[in-house]
């Protein structure tokens, strides 16, 4: 079974140890840069992710990675570290210029305040 809600419309990049969270970072200077860690066991997480792959719009300048943190538990706690964002699942972190510019769990993910902290960039 996938962990994508909708994997045929959403452009997810599978976050893994092969990708370097460095290079992440150094991406969203160019660009933001999302990341949304998701625990594949928590329905609460599945609820999350789908509501936000429902309201967003694909057509936002933002790259979008997705972390299974079950499989890549490591990784997201690096992730933790390396942002100094208290890990949570499900979460999203958004990045531009290379810092955490927004961090939310569970119901608190909110698309209007993602697209807000966007605009205040």
């Amino acid at each position: 079974m996938s962990w994508f809600t909708n994997k045929s419309a959403f452009p997810w990049i599978q976050l893994s140890t092969e990708n370097s969270l460095d290079e992440i970072i150094e991406l969203s200077i160019q660009k933001p840069v999302i990341l949304f860690k998701h625990s594949t066991r928590c329905s609460i997480s599945s609820m999350a992710l789908s509501r936000f792959e429902r309201e967003w719009d694909t057509n936002e300048n933002v790259q979008l990675y997705y972390l299974d943190l079950i499989s890549f538990r490591q990784l997201s706690n690096e992730i933790s570290e390396v942002l100094n964002v208290e890990h949570q699942s499900p979460q999203l972190i958004l990045l531009n210029h290379g810092k955490v510019i927004y961090s939310a769990s569970h119901n608190g993910i909110n698309v209007q305040e993602i697209q807000l902290a966007l605009e205040k960039q």
